[in-house]
C-alpha cells in the first residue's frame, strides 16, 4: 500500500484511474477514500474506487449494475463426477438459464421482494415493476457469468454466479441521475462521458432517502436472481450446496469509520469486514479465490473493502477492435478469437459463449492483485474454472459498470 495525495493505493493505477479517485474524493465532506489493486477508469467513478462521504451518496458512485456480485457454493459434488460430461453440462445450463442484454426469464418467479412497499411508495419504480419482474433471474451480458470451479485439495465441485440488478438496476441508476441533474425521471439523459464528475445527493433529503430507498431494493432483487441460476445449476448438476460466499459491489453501507456514521460507496469494491467472506472472480483462463477480511491497520486504510475481481488492462474497444457504420474493421483488435480459444484451452477450461473483450488476454494476473491486498485479506481457497457459459459474442454489451 501507497499514499497518493492522502488516497491509500493498493498496485499500480494508471494515471487516468488516479485522476478519477482523487475527482470522487474531491468534495466537500468526503470522509475518505481508497484505490484497491483491481483498479481501472470507470463512468465517474474508477472501478475498484471506494469513497466515504458523510452525508451524501453518489449514485455516478454506484453505478448502473446495482449490486453486481457474485454467488458461489461449495456443492457435495466432485469435479471429477462431472468433468468428463462438462460440454453437455455447460449445454444444458447455457439453455435453462437466460444469458444476454434485455433477456427475459423463461419461467416467471413470484418472490417475496414484490411485496417491498417501495413498488408502491416511489411512483417512479412502479413504473419498473413488470421489467423487473420479467428479467428477475437472466444473468445478461458482458463480464457477467456462471462457472463451475474446482476446489484443487479436495477436489469439490463449485458454482458461481457473477450479475447484477439487471435493467431494473440500471432504469433505478438511470433515473435518480436524472431526477439529481434536475430532469424527470424517465427523460432521455445527454450523452455522458467516463470523465462527468461524481454526482452526489444530499442523504438528509427526501431525494437522497429515495434513492437509497430504491438501491436497497435493487440490492434484493440481484441477491434473489443470483440465489435462483444458482439453484438452477445445483438442479442440472443433482447437487447440493454445503457452503455459500455471496457478496455484492456497486453499492452504498451506513458504515462506521474511526468513530464516523458515514455513506460508503464501494464501485467495483466489496466490503471486507473482519472474519467477512468474499468471492474473487479472475477471468475464464485463471483461478478465483475465496477470501476473509483481517483487522490490521491496512484494513483499516482501506475503508475495509477489497478488490472484486482480477481487473482489466485492456477496453473492450481495444480487444475488440473498432467497426465503422458499414461493420468495416476501423481498428483492428489486440485479441482474436484464436488467441482466447488457445489460452483457454491451454488452461483447461471448457467456456461456452463470451467474446474476445472478455478473454484471459484483458485481465490482470489474479494471484498478483490478491498478493498486493496481503495486508487486509487472507485467501481461505483458491479455485480453478473447469467451466464457463456467457452470453455469447452476438451480444451488444451496454458499456455500463
Amino acid at each position: 500500500m501507497r499514499e497518493i495525495d492522502g488516497i491509500p493505493v493498493w498496485g499500480d493505477p494508471d494515471e487516468a484511474t488516479v485522476k478519477q479517485i482523487k475527482e470522487c474524493a474531491a468534495p466537500a465532506g468526503t470522509f475518505g477514500a481508497a484505490l484497491m489493486a483491481d483498479a481501472h477508469k470507470g463512468y465517474s467513478m474508477p472501478i475498484g474506487g471506494v469513497v466515504a462521504y458523510r452525508d451524501a451518496i453518489s449514485p455516478s458512485g454506484v453505478g448502473y449494475d446495482i449490486a453486481c456480485g457474485i454467488m458461489a457454493v461449495r456443492t457435495d459434488a466432485k469435479a471429477e463426477d462431472v468433468r468428463g460430461d462438462i460440454g453437455t453440462i455447460l449445454d444444458d445450463i447455457a439453455r435453462a438459464v437466460s444469458f444476454g442484454l434485455g433477456r427475459t426469464n423463461q419461467t416467471p418467479i413470484d418472490h417475496e421482494l414484490f411485496d417491498d412497499a417501495t413498488w408502491t411508495s416511489d411512483k417512479s419504480v412502479a413504473v419498473l415493476r413488470d421489467k423487473a419482474a420479467a428479467q428477475l433471474g437472466t444473468v445478461g451480458s458482458g463480464n457477467h457469468f456462471v462457472d463451475l470451479l474446482e476446489e484443487p485439495e479436495t477436489g469439490a465441485l463449485w458454482v458461481a454466479a457473477h450479475f447484477g440488478s439487471r435493467g431494473f438496476g440500471h432504469g433505478v441508476a438511470s433515473g435518480y441521475l436524472n431526477l439529481a441533474h434536475g430532469r424527470g425521471f424517465f427523460d432521455r439523459a445527454p450523452g455522458e462521458t467516463m470523465d462527468d464528475p461524481p454526482t452526489l445527493i444530499d442523504m438528509n433529503s427526501d431525494l437522497g432517502r429515495a434513492y437509497w430507498n430504491a438501491m436497497t431494493l435493487a440490492g434484493r432483487y440481484a441477491y434473489a436472481g443470483r440465489e435462483y441460476v444458482v439453484g438452477q445449476v445445483l438442479k442440472i448438476l443433482g447437487a447440493s450446496a454445503l457452503d455459500t460466499v455471496h457478496n455484492h459491489h456497486n453499492f452504498a453501507w451506513i458504515e462506521k469509520h474511526d468513530g464516523e456514521t458515514v455513506f460508503v460507496v464501494r464501485k467495483g469494491a466489496t466490503p471486507a469486514w473482519p472474519e467477512q467472506r468474499g468471492f474473487v472472480g479472475g477471468s475464464m483462463g485463471d483461478y478465483a479465490a475465496v477470501v476473509v477480511g483481517v483487522d490490521t491497520e491496512e484494513a483499516r486504510a482501506a475503508l475495509r473493502s477489497t478488490v472484486h475481481g482480477a481487473g482489466r488492462i485492456m477496453s473492450r474497444m481495444q480487444a475488440k477492435g473498432k467497426r465503422g457504420k458499414q461493420g468495416q474493421e476501423k481498428r483492428p483488435g489486440l485479441v482474436t478469437r484464436q488467441m482466447m480459444s488457445e489460452r483457454t484451452k491451454e488452461f483447461g477450461v471448457v467456456v461456452r459463449g463470451g467474446d474476445v473483450d472478455e478473454s484471459p488476454h484483458v485481465y490482470r494476473d489474479l494471484r498478483g492483485v490478491i498478493e498486493a491486498h496481503a495486508g487486509n485479506l487472507q485467501v481461505q481457497h483458491w479455485l480453478r474454472p473447469i467451466g464457463v457459459v456467457m452470453a455469447g459474442a452476438d451480444v451488444v454489451d451496454p458499456f455500463k459498470d
